[in-house]
């Protein structure tokens, strides 16, 4: 896996970089800002060596608002193949709307403590770079929590939420299966009334999983 990582902190991007390397992965570019960033992928893109995913902080130089995020954006409108994965001190659901409002593929927000769960933020920086979704539990419950006042939400189960809470996080079906100890098929039901209940047909394909949030998000 190739990767660039875009923090204005030395040290966090640093670490960041060891984390990765030390797993076997490929840091090629490390920068401060999200002019930088947006830079270094332009001439990356160029020489034909895009990489897999960018991991970058959400607030950067200059004002230290929303550049990382901004950047992200772009980024994902002018590569739709690269996976870009943000960082955030807290969760800030305008900038985590914006980042999901458009494909649905290769794409993660996570908050910065989740760096310290080594092997959790490794695995949401592989399963971005290929393409799946990997959101932070506390941002999903926060999206969540403000949809719930949302008719679209009326027709749906508790467990149910539940279930879509965890597909969130880019769980497959076995591992919510795992967390909410009931069988696979348990959960597979509970996901196929879901896709149902918010008038997703199975012409969606694979997306049908990240529609669902999208669906949650935007009403």
């Amino acid at each position: 896996m190739r990767v660039v990582i875009a923090e204005d902190s030395v040290l966090l991007r640093e670490g960041l970089t060891r984390l990765l390397t030390d797993r076997g992965h490929d840091v090629v570019a490390g920068v401060g800002d999200g002019e930088a960033l947006i830079k270094t992928i332009g001439e990356l893109d160029a020489q034909g060596e895009l990489p897999d995913v960018v991991v970058a902080d959400v607030r950067m130089p200059p004002t230290h608002t929303d550049e990382g995020v901004r950047a992200a954006v772009q980024l994902r409108k002018a590569h739709p193949g690269l996976g870009v994965l943000v960082l955030s001190q807290y969760v800030e659901e305008r900038y985590a709307t914006e980042l999901l409002a458009g494909s649905s593929r290769g794409v993660g927000y996570l908050l910065k403590d989740r760096v310290a769960e080594v092997r959790e933020f490794v695995d949401a920086v592989v399963r971005v770079a290929e393409g799946g979704t990997a959101l932070d539990p506390e941002v999903v419950a926060q999206l969540l929590g403000r949809s719930r006042k949302q008719d679209v939400l009326a027709n749906l189960t508790p467990r149910e939420r539940e279930v879509l809470g965890l597909m969130a996080e880019g769980r497959t079906n076995s591992a919510i299966a795992r967390q909410l100890v009931v069988s696979d098929g348990a959960v597979e039901k509970h996901v196929s009334n879901i896709f149902l209940k918010l008038g997703l047909s199975p012409s969606d394909g694979d997306h049908r999983r990240v529609l669902a949030v999208l669906t949650y998000l935007n009403s």
